[in-house]
């Protein structure tokens, strides 16, 4: 019986492990985004203050570490937080793809050295970074605090950010700003997409505190008022 206990003991601290392992990708995800944008956005090189590759691998690392620890404790402590466990698997998916992306921003800023101008979308293109910053910030609070409050106001953003990046996608392939080069404007196109998709798989982060499981990355069911 001792046996069993200490099972059920080592397998609750597994699953919480892999809760703090995930808030741990998002940590890096932010990091690994502040300085690819920063570099991309700010700088007429393209020097990277963080090894971006490396932390990628770390990302990858954690996310079959995240797998094993809930495999592990849903074999041990059979249905007992079963939702949670496959809740996390499921966010860490979206976790790694942002690190992805991000590496993605890197790659961009690797080949267009110099400082990447939005022009006739600058004001929207910063309109944009400020609100994935925003939710940076605030997802890893709102896992910690389960606040449903802040989730939501991460979910009503996504469709006005998804249609403000893919504008900028459409005008520039339809060549509306004459001032930029074709470097730029292909530049341009892909940084937005890439933001477009990292403020997505964030949603999708917050929409598990708001969703029951087999509605995790889509929108929040209204209720029939009765």
């Amino acid at each position: 019986m001792f046996h069993k206990f200490k099972e059920l003991f080592a397998s609750e601290n597994l699953l919480d492990t892999a809760f703090k392992t995930t808030l741990t990708m998002l940590d890096y995800d932010r990091q690994m985004y502040d300085a690819s944008c920063k570099v991309l956005r700010c700088a007429d090189d393209a020097m990277l203050p963080l090894d971006i590759k490396k932390m990628d691998r770390k990302i990858n690392k954690y996310e079959r570490e995240v797998r094993r620890n809930v495999l592990t404790h849903l074999t041990i402590a059979g249905t007992q937080n079963l939702v949670p466990g496959l809740v996390l698997v499921s966010i860490v998916i979206d976790v790694e793809r942002i690190g992805d992306y991000t590496k993605n921003i890197a790659g961009l800023a690797n080949l267009h050295e110099r400082r990447l101008q939005g022009g006739m979308h600058e004001d929207t293109l910063q309109e944009i970074e400020k609100t994935i910053d925003e939710h940076f910030s605030q997802i890893i609070n709102v896992l910690k605090t389960q606040d449903k409050n802040s989730a939501r106001g991460i979910l009503r953003k996504e469709d006005e950010t998804g249609k403000r990046a893919e504008m900028i996608v459409e005008d520039t392939v339809l060549e509306k700003d004459p001032q930029l080069s074709k470097a730029d404007a292909v530049c341009l196109a892909m940084y937005a997409r890439h933001l477009k998709r990292i403020n997505a798989h964030l949603t999708n982060i917050a929409s598990s505190i708001v969703n029951p499981f087999p509605r995790i990355g889509f929108r929040e069911k209204k209720q029939n008022k009765k």
